[in-house]
């Protein structure tokens, strides 16, 4: 079931770097920031996560918590997480069960063959675990200051 906005998230479990376990449940009481990404290590991939924890500190103050998301393993996720400093945790998804439910999962053109990648997705859930809000397809530059501005915003609506 995918969630769609202004509906509650249905209950998962993902796991995610530093032993820690991703559910809905365990995030009520603050917003959280899902983040869907390529792939660690890769040049827009880290230039999000690098935006991502340069802003850390002001999301938090907003009321917010950060996850990534990806196909990479959770030892891929603790380097890439280690050797950009990332104060927030990265959700491993190797067996795509995220990916399928928020539906990033789409056939791409990479070096002339048809490839099926993550496209570059953020979500925002409230306080309450309702998806507030949706960014798809998205372009590195900008987002960051736009999902912080629709944090803030929600922060001021509560």
């Amino acid at each position: 079931m995918t969630p769609a906005v202004n509906k509650p998230l249905p209950e998962f479990e993902a796991l995610a770097t530093a032993g820690v376990k991703f559910t809905p449940q365990a995030n009520l009481g603050h917003a959280v920031v899902l983040y869907f990404y390529p792939k660690d290590a890769t040049p827009g991939c880290t230039t999000e996560a690098m935006q991502f924890r340069d802003k850390h500190k002001e999301f938090l103050k907003a009321g917010a918590v950060v996850f990534g998301v990806s196909r990479d393993n959770l030892a891929s996720h603790e380097k890439f997480k280690t050797s950009l400093e990332l104060p927030f945790e990265l959700i491993a998804d190797t067996e795509e069960k995220l990916c399928h439910m928020f539906g990033v999962v789409k056939n791409k053109i990479m070096y002339g063959k048809k490839v099926k990648g993550i496209e570059r997705s953020t979500f925002l859930i409230d306080a309450q675990g309702v998806l507030r809000a949706e960014w798809r397809g998205v372009k590195v530059a900008g987002h960051v200051d736009d999902v912080l501005k629709a944090v803030k915003l929600l922060k001021q609506a509560a």
